[in-house]
């Protein structure tokens, strides 16, 4: 017999799976992210400028951007390196720090009234002259809304100072300075800006708003950077980086400060200005604002008016660093380049920012950086998050129309906040509102029921066996399971589709309702396992989202927000379910005997009692109590929302109660005696009670006198049923 051999084994044919794709705003097109070295992605962010709080439109980058980094990191396995700077050094850090020293000068002196109304005066005449000058609208419409309450607030002084009652003239003062304090201090700084000399003054600004900045990025459980650069740090890199850009003969010295020469780096022929929005070549507007607030009186230093400052020469009331050209502070776009090519090399793969920032500032990163190295490409692929909209409107710290993330955290929590983010594509436009807000809510509750529905069902009781958790496999678990297999190629479809959370969620939900339809159609048998996979699967994408801190693991949303609160309910569970079940047994035992007041008892236990706890008892007619863990604010929520309704039914079933009393009183009125009392309005009735004259003695007209009629003849009608029901018995 021929001896057996292994037959041909067959390899399983290729079935191509799609591949991440991101959206270049380099091509305006989504292109396939393949980075410079193997699994290493070098990536840049645009930090913040920290002169004031942190405002949703800073969270609107900073979520997305760690949106878009924990899906690269923890689903799509390559090694990031993230690196993110800090500007320190800038103009409005120096006109606020300024401001905000020579305002606290100012309130300690403590002047007199008599000084401060005549200095608002000055004031007054500087702000409508500003006023006057200014043609954006919307910052018009803001202006004249702080002189009204400018003007409000003197006039409120005045009536106080001429009442001489002393803790009203101090309230009014204090609301006074406080309503024109923006004014007075750009007043200040006008005439003693100059002599603000201590370089501390402007370091202690920027440390403060920094600090607040990574506490608000914890508080939304962003990522911290692995790098974090600082300007104020990076002075002598930034140096060295524009002698660099000098000796390749594309930048010029000027009067002590350093240009970039826009039109000789535009006519090489590796290289070209402005590739993000090359249709904003020119756009003198922007370019303004680009060079900042303190530089308006240097234009004539350079040779085009599109070339920009790589180094600013330090005037009177500016802080100042020692350079080859004069004491003086880096310009506002230097400092990326300088700090990312120190870190990250000369190629980014991944450069990040919002999409204001594309012109003029990343469009004049790309042209320094490439006029440095001398290549034709800094970056590969450069994504931008769209703009955030306050209930439709544009937001501005200029327009004062703004909304801090701590503001927003006490309206929502940061997994509240996230979702909503993930609810929408992280480069389009997002308007933070309360119905972007309510789905996300809403959003959360779907997740969070089915959480806690999927660990009920499936946790194994205190005297359960262990193999009870391996149901039969049947056709609803192979359909559920087919289901779950096709959401997942959906999910991976769309994250690779530039990153495209919103579809995922979209999936996610469906996934959930479909477990939701397999747990009704099958309560008397669940199979454990399939429903904790999916639950599990759904809490990982979570996980990589962000919108779960902590290790990954588990199922569902962490006891009261924290993930390290997640073994409470290992701890706590078989405790609860003992409670549980000896309450349901004294429940129904009341029943049977009629025992209200332990029926009492036992509401009280589950409504009053557990919640503050973290504990949620759902009674089940004919079935045992559901226990849920869940976090005491959600759960102080839904008890305020339930007494909320609570008294509002009672206060309908008042009024309606009033309503009928009122009613049954008017039906035993008789009509020959309803207008009688009515003496204030009438002094003379004929011999059925109609009124005849008014109260001053003067004849009722005919018309006034027939709608009388009406009424006494409808009194007629509703007096007649209530004598009628009275003879009956029913009254």
């Amino acid at each position: 017999m021929a001896k057996r051999v292994q037959p041909t084994w067959q390899v399983p044919p290729e079935r191509p799976r799609a591949q991440l794709r991101l959206y270049n705003s380099l091509t305006r097109q989504k292109e396939p992210f393949v980075p410079l070295e193997g699994n290493t992605v070098k990536w840049y962010s645009c930090g913040p400028t920290v002169y004031d709080a942190s405002h949703m439109g800073h969270a609107r980058s900073y979520i997305s951007f760690d949106i878009l980094r924990r899906v690269l990191t923890d689903y799509f396995g390559y090694d990031v390196l993230y690196v993110m700077n800090i500007t320190d050094i800038d103009d409005k850090i120096i006109r606020r720090a300024r401001q905000n020293h020579l305002v606290a000068e100012y309130l300690a002196a403590e002047k007199s009234l008599e000084q401060i109304l005549r200095d608002y005066e000055t004031v007054l005449v500087m702000f409508k002259e500003t006023l006057g000058r200014t043609t954006d609208g919307d910052k018009k419409v803001m202006l004249e809304g702080l002189l009204k309450r400018m003007t409000e607030s003197v006039d409120a002084l005045t009536e106080a100072i001429k009442s001489g009652v002393a803790l009203k003239v101090d309230e009014a003062r204090k609301r006074f300075l406080e309503t024109v304090k923006d004014p007075l201090s750009e007043w200040l700084d006008t005439q003693k800006g100059d002599k603000v000399t201590d370089k501390a003054i402007f370091g202690c600004l920027a440390r403060k708003w920094e600090e607040a900045f990574h506490r608000d990025m914890e508080a939304l459980n962003v990522r911290p950077p692995d790098v974090l650069t600082r300007v104020s740090e990076y002075v002598p890199q930034i140096v060295a980086f524009i002698e660099g850009i000098i000796a390749r003969g594309l930048a010029y010295e000027s009067n002590g400060s350093v240009y970039f020469d826009v039109g000789r780096f535009d006519g090489c022929a590796e290289h070209f200005y402005a590739k993000l929005v090359p249709e904003a070549f020119g756009d003198a507007k922007s370019l303004a604002e680009g060079e900042g607030d303190l530089t308006e009186d240097r234009v004539g230093e350079k040779r085009s008016p599109n070339d920009f400052a790589l180094w600013k020469r330090s005037k009177a009331g500016e802080p100042w660093w020692e350079s080859p050209w004069g004491d003086g502070r880096p310009g506002w776009h230097i400092e990326c380049s300088a700090m990312a090519s120190d870190v990250c090399g000369e190629t980014l793969d991944i450069h990040t920012g919002g999409v204001d920032l594309k012109f003029p500032h990343h469009d004049n990163e790309l042209a320094q950086s490439e006029a440095f190295t001398g290549r034709a490409e800094w970056v590969k692929y450069f994504l931008h998050t769209g703009h955030l909209t306050i209930a439709g409107c544009k937001m501005s710290k200029s327009l004062k129309n703004f909304v801090t993330i701590g503001q927003a955290l006490k309206k929502h929590s940061a997994t509240q906040l996230r979702l909503a983010f993930l609810l929408h594509s992280w480069k389009d436009t997002l308007d933070y509102s309360d119905n972007t807000m309510e789905m996300a809510v809403q959003y959360e509750k779907l997740l969070s029921e089915f959480f806690l529905n999927v660990k009920d069902l499936t946790r194994r009781q205190t005297d359960g066996l262990a193999s009870d958790d391996f149901d039969a496999w049947q056709q609803p678990e192979s359909d559920l399971q087919a289901k779950l297999t096709l959401a997942k190629e959906a999910v991976h479809e769309a994250l690779c589709d530039n990153i495209d959370t919103r579809s995922v969620l979209d999936h996610v939900r469906s996934l959930v309702a479909q477990s939701n339809i397999y747990i009704r159609d099958n309560p008397k048998r669940l199979n454990r396992c399939l429903l904790r996979r999916i639950a599990a699967y759904v809490t990982d994408l979570l996980h990589v989202f962000g919108a779960i801190g902590g290790p990954r693991g588990g199922i569902g949303f962490p006891v009261g927000g924290k993930a390290a609160e997640a073994d409470r309910e290992a701890t706590l569970m078989p405790y609860l379910h003992v409670l549980a079940e000896f309450r349901g047994a004294v429940r129904d035992n009341a029943r049977q005997v009629k025992a209200t007041e332990i029926l009492r008892l036992c509401d009280l236990l589950r409504d009053e009692v557990m919640p503050p706890l973290g504990v949620r008892l759902e009674d089940k007619d004919g079935a045992r109590a559901v226990v849920k863990l869940v976090d005491q604010e959600t759960l102080a929520r839904e008890r305020e929302s339930r007494r909320a309704a609570e008294e509002e039914k009672a206060r309908k079933k008042a009024e309606a109660a009033a309503a009928a009393a009122a009613r049954d009183a008017q039906r035993r009125v008789n009509p020959r005696e309803m207008f009688l009392q009515e003496t204030d309005k009438y002094s003379e009735f004929d011999a059925s009670g109609l009124p005849t004259k008014d109260a001053d003695g003067k004849e009722l007209s005919k018309g006034q006198l027939k709608k009388l009629a009406k009424l006494q003849q409808a009194q007629e009608k509703r007096y007649s049923e209530y004598l009628a029901t009275s003879v009956n018995g029913t009254g």
